[in-house]
């Protein structure tokens, strides 16, 4: 079976992942980032990050919307997400869409609006796809409290524990989401990306290389759109 994965992410980092053999991945960011007037800056850094992390040129885009712009104050309108979504969801026949979950990771409104705007995708292409193929699955990189968010490598034995014995003593440990684990040679690809971002690259974000999770681990939770729906 041949996944077609869409990352819907505004963050300037898509960190280095181990996907399906058979997968297609591409790349949909939704602003330039031009909070501070460097927005044609960051879709060059954009590019060459993801040059890094192998996402073909043509599977990667950048959206320029009036009502998507950076702005750590606003929550986008789920409708425009979703509008801006669709042609590109449609077009290339996407069956999974990786995003934010509703806690945006840093709590970053552009960040949290994410999936609302994506499970109200979802919701619409179920009546229409109905007949003609699957509706995409939405899901979200999970946001894990302050803790365990910066214990780097140690992260990843233990999220492999936690695998262990979710099978082992499924009574006693909810089932693992989707856990995506790095080696040290996707960690280094990952830090290469992430320092094509130069315009971002400040002294904390060299804290976050080292420290972060999420260079090492992600986790994935399936959205359910009819659920979120009445979160809005």
């Amino acid at each position: 079976m041949q996944f077609h994965l869409l990352f819907a992410f505004v963050a300037a980092l898509v960190s280095s992942l181990c996907f399906p053999i058979h997968s297609e991945v591409y790349s949909l960011c939704l602003s330039t980032g031009n909070a501070e007037g460097l927005g044609d800056k960051r879709r060059g850094e954009l590019d060459r990050s993801l040059d890094i992390l192998g996402v073909d040129s043509d599977k990667r885009w950048v959206v320029d919307h009036p009502l998507l712009q950076d702005n750590i104050t606003v929550r986008w309108e789920a409708s425009v997400i979703a509008d801006v979504l669709t042609p590109f969801v449609v077009e290339n026949n996407i069956t999974v869409i990786l995003t934010f979950d509703t806690q945006g990771i840093s709590s970053h409104p552009n960040h949290c609006s994410l999936p609302f705007g994506a499970s109200l995708l979802s919701r619409r292409l179920s009546s229409t796809w109905s007949r003609t193929g699957n509706t995409p699955r939405v899901l979200g990189l999970l946001t894990v409290p302050v803790v365990p968010k910066y214990l780097g490598i140690f992260s990843v034995p233990l999220a492999r524990a936690r695998i262990i014995l979710s099978w082992l003593m499924p009574r006693l440990f909810s089932p693992s989401p989707t856990i995506l684990t790095s080696g040290f040679g996707e960690y280094l690809i990952g830090a290469r990306a992430l320092r094509e971002h130069d315009s971002q690259m400040k002294w904390f974000r060299y804290l976050y290389m080292l420290f972060s999770r999420y260079m090492w681990v992600n986790e994935w939770v399936e959205i359910d759109p009819a659920t979120l729906s009445n979160q809005w």
